[in-house]
């Protein structure tokens, strides 16, 4: 016999709204929505809410913006709205007090196949580890992060020409699928967690630091291309020339032939001023496709060096 759902969703960012928006497309009773305080943004540093308070918000669902998810006034608040089950997409850490709530519980929806990529930035790590797939994944909450007990997963083909920013697509309207699917099993009884395998080297996926982005020459071509896609088009990797930073966005890794070799200090770099920038790796040589230096827009190569000369 099917169980009867009262949803709280809890998410913030644009990467959480297909997700709600499957929900409520297939009348999913999602009772309130829970997530981060407007914030100032623009110029005008005008306050502004987050894309899934703007989706709840068109659909008349409740919207709830606690500044502490441990006071009293908010505990109570979300009691009163009798939910069984929580569903969670892209939103802070939960106290247990909120996450232990629910009858049914609390399920995440993490960008990677756990138990790999624990943490915060799954989708740049596994980009910049140059993986060949990845996925998402439901599990239910438990005190440490990312490791309750798996309920679904689905993979994805990581193309080569993908960066963060088509993965991130990708991979959003994916955990949405995964999530319906998640929330019919539960309904219908049909779920069945089971622990995460306690493999002995996991890959994790800490929180990307500005200083991180900086790119090490030191590397070879093709690690340091992953790493730019890893990163691009936010928050993007960078180096310095000529005093300037240098926000790189797209490489190629040449073919070796014997003018390319690297010469002894990686990070050396080749241009003829019009057409194309090649930099110099320990190993190989990287043409440079797509950029911004300092001061002005992204842009291609050949289209920023009709106005800047390096």
């Amino acid at each position: 016999m099917a169980q009867e759902l009262r949803i709280i969703f809890m998410g913030t960012p644009d990467f959480a709204v297909p997700t709600l928006q499957k929900l409520v497309e297939n009348h999913y009773p999602v009772v309130a929505v829970i997530t981060a305080p407007d914030k100032p943004a623009g110029r005008g540093l005008i306050l502004t809410p987050s894309p899934v308070k703007e989706y709840a918000k068109s659909q008349n669902i409740p919207v709830l913006q606690p500044v502490n998810l441990k006071s009293e006034a908010f505990i109570q608040e979300l009691r009163g709205y009798r939910a069984n089950l929580q569903i969670i997409v892209a939103f802070r850490m939960l106290p247990e007090v909120v996450w232990s709530m629910p009858e049914i519980g609390t399920f995440n929806i993490h960008g990677s196949l756990l138990p790999d990529y624990r943490g915060a930035a799954p989708i740049n790590w596994a980009l910049i580890n140059g993986e060949k797939e990845t996925g998402v994944t439901s599990f239910f909450l438990r005190h440490q992060i990312d490791t309750g007990d798996i309920l679904l997963q689905a993979k994805i083909k990581i193309e080569e020409q993908d960066d963060f920013g088509s993965l991130y697509e990708k991979l959003k309207h994916l955990g949405a699928d995964v999530a319906l699917k998640t929330v019919r099993a539960i309904e219908n009884n049909q779920v069945q967690p089971q622990p995460q395998p306690q493999n002995a080297e996991l890959k994790e996926a800490p929180k990307i630091s500005k200083e991180f982005c900086e790119i090490k020459w030191e590397q070879s071509a093709m690690q340091i291309q992953n790493f730019i896609r890893g990163l691009a088009p936010y928050p993007g990797a960078w180096t310095k020339i000529n005093g300037k930073i240098l926000k790189i966005y797209r490489a190629e890794v040449l073919p070796p032939t014997a003018d390319n070799q690297g010469p002894p200090a990686p990070g050396t770099y080749q241009t003829d001023n019009k057409t194309f920038l090649h930099f110099f790796t320990s190993q190989g040589v990287l043409k440079i496709t797509d950029l911004q230096i300092e001061g002005k827009k992204r842009m291609r190569t050949e289209e920023l060096l009709r106005g800047f000369k390096f």
